[in-house]
């Protein structure tokens, strides 16, 4: 294969750290290379690689040795590199806002780029979309711990946060009991409450409050003192940070509504004060936070994101742009990015996975 055939891939990871990352990257560079023959780059920070200098770098099969198991990114990421909206000090040390978007076009047509595979959720794979419809050849892996992207069943992440959420559930568990207390779990969780829902139901929690379930207090109090009535004297309360009472708002850190980025936290507090003041109980609080980010990525996300690693460069072999990889149905298939970010998957109040968890005596404060 002569120098002019050999094609270059440009890997970025963005958004949020997650369990399966490096095994993603690892994928993409082993079969860029061995199959392909291709030189493969690596982006710093997500698109700040190509604005920043020296941000882009070339990856070896020396690079991804050894990190299938590691938890975060080689790369970096960050969630507040929207080259659209990207931050920039002025002379009066104060963040503005500018359109830097033309630059990470230049730089990837300067570089010679075949195509840019860039691994992220909604918000990094949103910003794809934009650089795609502007000229650049985007391929999509999605990945993210809240599997809130639609065209996809699963993204890798998600089953490795919702072990490390059941394994709190299944700790906290002993310490309630022992002290007849009510644990309110704070899992992550902005607008989709899947973490909160599967993880409630593998850890036996005896409420699960969801975004797309508005609760009501009163509610959640009457299930609390069913099981006092019935001789159970503690409860576990698994809460979405996204979750907010019938007719209420979000909740958010102090100050954070000044922050572009909306930092919610702290709804697990306010349930568990509401909680306290109407039953007396002993309420106490855990906020998992990124402990859900980080850890070694289980089996199932180190095979999700080998496998979107390789359907990812098949995709750039045959120019097929503008794709987010999937899993259907247990298969690797891939969609238009334009309906992958078009509106967050969610969970159905009235799917499956509620219906059953409701027959077996699990709350939703509705």
């Amino acid at each position: 294969m002569t120098a002019q055939n050999v094609k270059k891939v440009c890997v970025l990871t963005g958004g949020g750290d997650c369990p399966g990352l490096n095994a993603t990257i690892r994928s993409v560079v082993k079969t860029a290379i061995f199959e392909y023959g291709w030189e493969v780059w690596g982006s710093e920070d997500c698109f700040d690689g190509f604005i920043k200098p020296d941000g882009l770098a070339p990856l070896t099969i020396k690079d991804v040795r050894g990190i299938l198991p590691r938890g975060g990114t080689i790369l970096g990421t960050t969630n507040r590199g929207d080259p659209f909206q990207y931050p920039v000090k002025n002379g009066h040390g104060e963040t503005e806002f500018h359109d830097q978007s033309q630059k990470v076009i230049d730089k990837a047509h300067a570089m010679g780029f075949h195509s840019l595979i860039l691994i992220g959720g909604d918000g990094t794979l949103s910003i794809g979309y934009k650089l795609f419809q502007a000229g650049l050849p985007i391929i999509g892996i999605p990945k993210t711990i809240d599997n809130d992207l639609l065209a996809t069943e699963k993204t890798f992440g998600f089953d490795t946060a919702v072990g490390t959420a059941t394994d709190a559930i299944d700790k906290i568990h002993t310490t309630a009991e022992s002290h007849d207390r009510i644990m309110v779990m704070e899992v992550m969780g902005r607008d989709s409450g899947w973490i909160a829902l599967e993880a409630g139901i593998a850890g036996g929690a005896d409420i699960i409050l969801i975004p797309e379930i508005p609760f009501k207090i009163d509610m959640v109090c009457q299930k609390i003192m069913d099981r006092v009535h019935s001789g159970r004297f503690f409860s576990i309360v698994v809460v979405a940070e996204g979750s907010a009472p019938l007719g209420g708002a979000q909740i958010y850190r102090e100050g954070a509504r000044k922050d572009p980025y909306n930092r919610l936290g702290g709804i697990a507090f306010t349930v568990a004060d509401m909680v306290r003041e109407k039953t007396t109980m002993d309420t106490r609080v855990l906020v998992l936070g990124h402990l859900q980010r980080g850890g070694s990525p289980s089996a199932f996300d180190r095979l999700l994101g080998t496998r979107f690693g390789w359907a990812a460069v098949h995709l750039a072999a045959e120019n097929d742009f503008g794709k987010m990889v999937s899993l259907k149905c247990s298969r690797i298939e891939s969609a238009p990015l334009k309906n992958a970010v078009a509106h967050p998957r969610l969970v159905d109040p009235n799917g499956e996975q509620v219906l059953a968890a409701k027959s077996i005596g699990i709350g939703f404060g509705d």
